[in-house]
């Protein structure tokens, strides 16, 4: 299925109830409590990348919320996962992040855990009920893997991976993610609610205000902007590249990284001295010509607008993955374990190695608190406003979101959380 057949199938900004968004969904541990219980253990979550299991017994210990999951390669090359737990006591079972093993073993009392969650051994087995010790089993969730990801899911009654990315993966697929390399890999306590990182991602109304150095490459005007809608609560923004915003500060002159693309690209950025409005067209057709010289085959699998555009893929409840032809970002927010006024903040960047060149490091794991050390310019622009708007949901002076036509994916993405809430979905 290429690009255009599945955006024949997206549809419009309709059929929103326009119910009220108010500030104790931001800080009220019933609310939380309440996205936990009919939300959070029904949704598909991500633990890591496939290439992260890459032999039988290589593991993943995720942790969302108060659950620790424990996802690992096994001996036929599938993945299963299950919940970190010895089943004798309680106690966590694994507390490294990643490892590799042909078993388990709890540090307390030594009960060994196969790769497939059965029970191998125990100490003084004579002392237990027989039956048990034949049968007890680490307690599985569902997992699979697809889009070089590992997913996990608490119920083994919801939406199947599948359905929840049908319309996605196709637009993703020719984007060969399976050769890019994760040269960033941060995990970032922010003082938020997940929501208001979720709330900025499910817009563009902040770009000309937030982030103005993007007006020298990108159109962010919303009204050149596309949005659309897929099942489930996933929707795909497409921001127009290589064209600078009729809004920026600077009109009538192209401007870095612009100004270099084009010369990469063996366009003279002065040839379009009084039409600049003709860079994005240029610009795509000089990669469709020269990009299998240069060692850039998939470019042939890509559409013009995928050339040059930010394709900006937002998956219900928690996700963003943003595409370029050379690189994509994963954005995650996932919610603290104990306090509703805190989140998680997940921002893994992946670029494709240069041709003839060696492949950069894969990046090392590291966790620090918002405002520890820097994260990147654009995100460190995002994150510098939710301390102040995390505080301003508790003030008298708000009651509910006033939002315009644009943001109508903010109120998309909260009333569906209230049908997961109310049981709808």
């Amino acid at each position: 299925m290429g690009y255009e057949d599945v955006q024949a199938r997206v549809t419009s900004a309709s059929g929103l109830r326009g119910s009220p968004i108010s500030g104790e969904r931001y800080y009220d541990p019933a609310f939380a409590r309440l996205e936990w219980d009919h939300m959070w253990t029904r949704v598909w979550h991500v633990a890591g990348l496939s290439s992260e299991l890459a032999e039988p017994g290589d593991h993943i210990v995720h942790k969302v919320g108060r659950e620790s999951v424990l996802v690992v390669r096994q001996d036929d090359g599938g993945v299963r996962a299950f919940y970190n737990v010895c089943r004798h006591r309680a106690n966590k079972l694994v507390w490294h992040e990643f490892g590799s093993s042909d078993h388990f073993t709890c540090a307390y009392h030594g009960w060994r855990w196969g790769l497939d969650g059965s029970l191998q051994d125990l100490q003084d087995p004579e002392d237990f009920d027989q039956n048990l010790c034949r049968t007890l089993r680490l307690k599985e969730l569902a997992c699979e893997e697809r889009l070089g990801f590992v997913w996990f899911n608490m119920s083994h009654d919801s939406l199947p991976l599948g359905d929840y990315l049908a319309q996605i993966e196709p637009l993703i697929a020719p984007y060969a993610l399976d050769e890019m390399v994760r040269v960033t890999f941060h995990t970032v306590e922010v003082d938020c609610n997940w929501k208001v990182i979720r709330d900025n991602f499910n817009e563009s109304y902040h770009l000309p205000s937030i982030h103005p150095q993007l007006a020298t490459y990108f159109d962010e005007d919303y009204r050149n902007t596309e949005f659309h809608q897929f099942d489930h609560g996933n929707n795909l923004m497409v921001m127009k590249g290589a064209l600078p915003s009729p809004r920026g500060p600077v009109k009538d002159r192209i401007q870095e990284p612009l100004l270099g693309l084009l010369r990469t690209w063996e366009l003279e950025p002065d040839s379009f001295a009084g039409r600049w409005t003709e860079t994005r067209t240029a610009l795509q057709a000089q990669m469709r010509k020269l990009g299998p010289s240069r060692g850039r085959p998939h470019y042939a699998q890509l559409s013009d607008a995928q050339l040059t555009d930010a394709h900006h893929f937002t998956l219900f409840p928690n996700l963003n993955l943003t595409f370029h032809p050379d690189r994509f970002t994963f954005l995650r927010t996932e919610p603290h374990p104990t306090d509703p006024e805190k989140c998680i903040f997940s921002h893994w960047f992946f670029v494709r190695p240069e041709p003839g060149e060696s492949p950069p490091a894969e990046a090392e794991h590291v966790s620090f608190r918002h405002g520890e050390q820097p994260i990147g310019p654009v995100f460190d622009q995002d994150l510098g406003v939710v301390l102040a708007q995390q505080e301003g949901v508790h003030s008298r002076g708000f009651d509910r979101f006033h939002l315009g036509g644009q943001e109508f994916r903010i109120q998309r993405f909260h009333e569906i959380l209230d049908d997961y809430i109310a049981g709808r979905v």
